[in-house]
């Protein structure tokens, strides 16, 4: 009778929990942290602080909040839960860029279909590309870097469990650039905090990858070396005309870029300088982009880019080489960062920058907040954690090459059959950075899951960490309308298994992914 009277009383506790009005969260006691507001949202659509009112949502608790981990620290995050209908999930949203505003988009998608879901600002607000809110702020750094993150899954897990009487029994996170930087710190530094992580583009090796850009920036910052982007079609038609068959099919994309052996000089001007041909000094700075910055010992300092979708839009003339008069968001992105981060002078001239000096001052300054470079992925391992990467080949913000050096160095560390029970790495031929490109670039990875595991990577995710069914290929689709998911699908290809390629079978449409299968392509050595 005490047994009965005692799982009576346990069972009320919770749906008493669940039930009490969100507004009494406002009162929860969470270290550094203030609850500023929590409230209930019925009305269907909300307007954030900032950005566009975001329709379709079903009525949800809102609490919003600030964490103070240091006397400099203000990290504003949110917390969303379904009012009813919660999957028993938690879902972490990340950033982009510096970061600086929380991604309120994402957290519409994920609580729409059924989770608890967090995000924060990392600490600051800003826009995506400004870093002046880090200069003579380190403990501002430490909370981009990796501490804002966990502060908010941490707080966002207490309030979620005192919500509905209960912790998530699941909790994942998933997002891209930054964003795969951050999941890769989660699963390097703090493993316990999800369960499944999805790591896209990542910019994980970010002191290398920005010095890098600055070098880049330097070797394209003369009048002699710059590139035109009226030059970028006649670069990408060498690379598609050297290296576009070498899968089977003709399609403007090249499955494995990585056994491309695109000779630059084919390219010199022979005659006078037009937009078809390159300069000497334009050839020199172009081999440069695709084989890497180096050091003085040779090292590189980050990968180079790999050959193909040059000339697409988005791709290197806004990232690399700036275009109608506008400088490269990679200029941007590394003046910030050494302006602010690296040497604390808002006057600093990239034409000052010097790889030897500067790449390591970066390091010695900014890795141990910045870098996720450690391929010791043991104690996420241990706990039964599941991490999928993936990154577009034809990304001209981050090297897709860095992602799969990446995984390399975790298939080093841990083994190679170890590794592959919880580490999974998906290469997308032609998609650009996250998204965008001429191959198909949509399966699933912006957000919680909305499609089956065979089509979609966080419910392959979901499936591996939950059931124990490792992801399989994963069929990637392009729309009719980039920006619209809900458009016809024009194209299917399959993403297969790192190293796998898809080779076509020899019949039936290009455009259909049931052609082609998943084959191993041999070794392509770089």
């Amino acid at each position: 009778m005490k047994t009965l009277l005692l799982s009576i009383s346990i069972s009320w506790s919770a749906a008493f929990a669940a039930t009490a009005s969100c507004d009494s969260l406002a009162k929860l006691a969470l270290a550094h942290t203030t609850i500023e507001h929590a409230e209930s949202i019925h009305s269907g659509s909300f307007q954030p602080p900032h950005g566009k009112a975001i329709a379709n949502l079903p009525p949800f608790c809102r609490v919003s909040g600030v964490i103070r981990p240091s006397a400099d620290s203000n990290i504003q995050f949110e917390v969303w839960m379904p009012e009813s209908g919660w999957n028993n999930k938690f879902f972490g949203v990340g950033n982009g860029g510096f970061a600086g505003a929380i991604s309120f988009d994402q957290m519409g998608a994920a609580v729409r279909n059924g989770y608890a879901t967090a995000s924060t600002d990392t600490g600051h607000q800003a826009n995506g590309i400004d870093a002046s809110w880090a200069l003579h702020h380190p403990e501002k750094i430490a909370d981009f870097g990796y501490r804002a993150i966990h502060e908010t899954a941490a707080k966002a897990k207490s309030i979620v469990s005192a919500f509905y009487g209960e912790g998530a029994k699941r909790s994942y996170f998933s997002s891209c650039s930054n964003g795969g930087r951050q999941a890769l710190m989660e699963a390097q530094r703090y493993p316990d905090d999800y369960d499944g992580i999805v790591a896209g583009a990542p910019a994980n090796y970010w002191t290398h990858l920005l010095s890098n850009a600055a070098a880049n920036t330097l070797a394209l910052g003369n009048p002699e070396s710059a590139i035109s982007a009226k030059k970028l079609p006649a670069i990408e038609k060498a690379a598609l005309q050297t290296c576009d068959s070498l899968d089977g099919v003709k399609d403007g994309v090249l499955e494995d870029p990585s056994r491309c052996r695109l000779k630059p000089s084919i390219l010199e001007c022979s005659s006078a300088e037009s937009d078809s041909c390159l300069t000497a000094p334009q050839l020199t700075a172009l081999k440069q982009l695709y084989a890497g910055a180096r050091l003085s010992n040779g090292q590189i300092v980050f990968p180079g880019y790999p050959p193909g979708g040059e000339a697409e839009p988005g791709g290197w003339a806004p990232w690399i080489t700036g275009g109608s008069g506008q400088p490269s968001l990679m200029y941007s992105f590394s003046t910030q960062f050494f302006k602010n981060m690296v040497f604390s002078d808002p006057g600093w001239d990239f034409h000052t920058f010097n790889p030897d000096r500067d790449t390591k001052t970066a390091g010695v300054k900014m890795a141990k907040f910045l870098d996720a470079t450690s391929p010791d992925l043991s104690r996420f391992h241990a706990r039964g954690g599941k991490l999928i990467l993936y990154h577009g080949w034809s990304d001209a913000a981050i090297s897709a090459y860095n992602t799969v050096d990446y995984y390399k160095s975790v298939v080093s560390k841990m083994g190679a059959t170890k590794t592959a029970g919880f580490v999974r790495l998906y290469m997308v031929p032609g998609m650009q950075h996250c998204g965008g490109g001429p191959g198909p670039d949509s399966f699933g990875q912006f957000g919680p899951p909305a499609a089956g595991p065979d089509r979609d990577l966080g419910a392959a995710l979901e499936r591996w960490v939950e059931q124990g069914t490792p992801p399989a290929e994963i069929i990637a689709v392009r729309h009719k309308k980039d920006s619209d998911a809900s458009s016809e699908v024009i194209e299917s290809r399959p993403l297969c298994v790192y190293p796998q390629i898809a080779r076509y079978k020899g019949s039936g449409s290009t455009n259909d992914a049931a052609n082609f299968s998943c084959e191993n392509p041999g070794a392509a050595p770089r």
